[in-house]
């Protein structure tokens, strides 16, 4: 798959250091991987979560989250956000608000 703003991965990594090494890593996997779908996906890293567009990943155990866009069709994943935990929260709380409006 193509990873769309890499620089903004690798901003996020020199940001938060500590999850440099993990992010580089989904990087690799998603970049040597044609996923199909969410199950495909999920086949290789099972806490990937789908929440319509997003597709949600636990980075560093369970302390950041990385949001994307994936269109399978043209192999593409765009990265969207990265937050750490608490971030991730108050994110998707304001989401799911939006939608409610």
């Amino acid at each position: 798959m193509n990873v769309i703003k890499k620089k903004t991965l690798d901003g996020f990594a020199a940001r938060h250091t500590d999850a440099a090494e993990p992010l580089a890593s989904w990087r690799k996997i998603f970049e040597k991987t044609d996923f199909t779908d969410i199950h495909a996906v999920r086949a290789v890293l099972p806490t990937a979560d789908f929440a319509d567009p997003y597709t949600v990943f636990n980075i560093k155990g369970n302390n950041y989250r990385l949001i994307t866009i994936i269109h399978y069709r043209y192999q593409r994943v765009y990265i969207k956000e990265f937050f750490t935990h608490a971030e991730y929260d108050q994110w998707n709380k304001d989401q799911k608000r939006s939608k409610r409006k």
